[in-house]
Formats: structure tokens, C-alpha cells, sequence
């Protein structure tokens, strides 16, 4: 069975007839990645992956007969240099710690500009959750307090629980206490 990039032609030609059917019905790549990802038990990156490596290949003849017709194209990746990364991390940082949302600080960057909107986005939570020692110094550079991480919130919560349950059994010991004692003192009233 001849493969293209692990599909074979027919899977490929399939994705490919998916894709340019979906597209001219108005339908965005994300939403038809994910649906024939459910539709053929793919992952949506997986079928995102293959399909951007697919048009990647149009010096194979068999990508060129599949796409023949088709107005099918990938824009060029630009990666973010390293400066920029950490501009725009930092001025995202700055409006989260005036108490505006990650996603509205990245819109108003963006200046509604989808496709970069989309690109920063992608960028801050891969740097949040791959480099956090990169945030916390583009975080310390900036002057903003440190995000904590999601292991730190979580220690914060169990702590908090474990001193919530020791002071509800603190309470419930002292009221118990409380009880003994005037039972005692209504022994000793009766006594006298």
C-alpha cells in the first residue's frame, strides 16, 4: 500500500475532497479538522498536521492529482523570534495584572487582526505551559506579580482544605468540650 506522509492515497484523498467541500461550504479549517478527526477517530491536530504536510508535498505527482482543481494552499509559518515572544509576553502579563483577561489582552494586541490574534495565543499558552521559568522572568522584567503555577495552586488549595477540616474538627472538639465543662459544672451546682 503506497502511503503519502502515513495516509494512504485514498485516506489523503479523502481529506483533501473533505477539506475543499467543506471550505466552499463556508466552513473553517479548525471546525473541518476536528470533525474528520471525530468522523475517522484522528486527533484534530493530527489531521491539521498531515494536512499542512500534505500541501507541503506538491512536488509529488500523486498530491498534484489529488489536488488538481482544488484552490487549496497553506500560508507560510512565521515563528516568532525569541524578542518578540517576550514583548508580547510581557505586555500581556502587564494587562492580566490589571485585572484584564488573557484572551481580551491578546484581542486588543491584535488589534483585530484574527490570524496574528490566533498566533499569539497559541505562543502564550505553549510559553506558559512549556517555559514557565521564561514567564516568571519576563513576569520579575516587567514588574508584575508572578503567575503561580497550576501545582502551586493546587498545593495552595489542599492546604486550605487540610486548615479548613482541622479547624471544623478544632471546633467541633471545643464545642464537645464546652459541653463536658458544663456538665461538670452542673455535677458540682447539684453537689453543693
Amino acid at each position: 500500500m503506497n502511503k503519502i506522509n502515513g495516509y494512504t492515497e485514498e485516506e489523503a484523498t479523502g481529506l483533501i475532497e473533505y477539506i475543499y467541500a467543506g471550505k466552499n461550504a463556508g466552513k473553517t479549517l479548525s471546525y473541518l479538522f476536528e470533525t474528520y478527526g471525530r468522523e475517522h477517530n484522528r486527533a484534530k491536530g493530527s489531521v491539521r498536521n498531515y494536512y499542512y504536510a500534505f500541501l507541503k508535498k506538491r512536488g509529488d505527482a500523486r498530491v498534484q492529482r489529488i489536488l488538481a482543481g482544488k484552490d487549496l494552499k497553506a500560508g507560510e509559518i512565521r515563528p516568532f523570534t525569541e524578542e518578540e515572544a517576550d514583548e508580547m509576553l510581557k505586555k500581556v502579563l502587564v494587562e492580566k495584572s490589571k485585572g484584564i483577561s488573557v484572551r481580551r489582552a491578546i484581542r486588543n494586541l491584535s488589534e483585530g487582526d484574527e490570524k496574528l490574534m490566533l498566533r499569539m495565543q497559541n505562543k502564550y499558552r505553549n510559553l506558559v505551559k512549556k517555559q514557565p521559568e521564561r514567564v516568571r522572568r519576563v513576569a520579575e522584567e516587567a514588574g508584575v506579580p508572578v503567575e503561580k503555577t497550576f501545582l502551586q495552586r493546587r498545593l495552595e488549595r489542599e492546604i486550605d482544605a487540610l486548615y479548613e477540616r482541622i479547624a471544623c474538627d478544632l471546633k467541633e472538639e471545643n464545642a464537645r468540650l464546652r459541653a463536658e465543662l458544663e456538665r461538670l459544672r452542673a455535677a458540682a451546682d447539684r453537689k453543693e
